[in-house]
């Protein structure tokens, strides 16, 4: 299992502490390659860029409107997180969903 996010973020703290043997990549040190967003957002959609962030509401408007692949390259931390790989299944936040699927 592998566990995509940010260390300072509670979800992925909770994600964190629910699978304490799952390999943690924090975005912001380990940026996600190119490959790795685009295969996320096959995925998981729009749903992948968190719109509610505060990175989100400081980019000017021109910003909003560039690609979704090419902003989550830009700014790591407007991925919605945490993102979880388990086997071949992956998940995206830590919803009450997410929660029963994996526990």
């Amino acid at each position: 299992m592998k566990i995509y996010g940010i260390k300072t973020c509670d979800a992925c703290r909770k994600a964190r502490k629910a699978f304490p043997q799952a390999e943690f990549v924090d975005i912001r040190e380990t940026p996600l390659s190119e490959t790795e967003i685009s295969s996320f957002f096959e995925t998981f959609g729009d749903q992948l860029l968190n719109r509610k962030s505060t990175t989100w509401r400081g980019l000017s408007a021109e910003e909003q409107r560039k690609d979704p692949i090419e902003l989550l390259g830009l700014h790591p931390t407007l991925t919605k997180r945490p993102i979880i790989v388990a086997d071949a299944a992956r998940y995206l936040g830590w919803t009450a969903q997410v929660q029963a699927a994996l526990l």
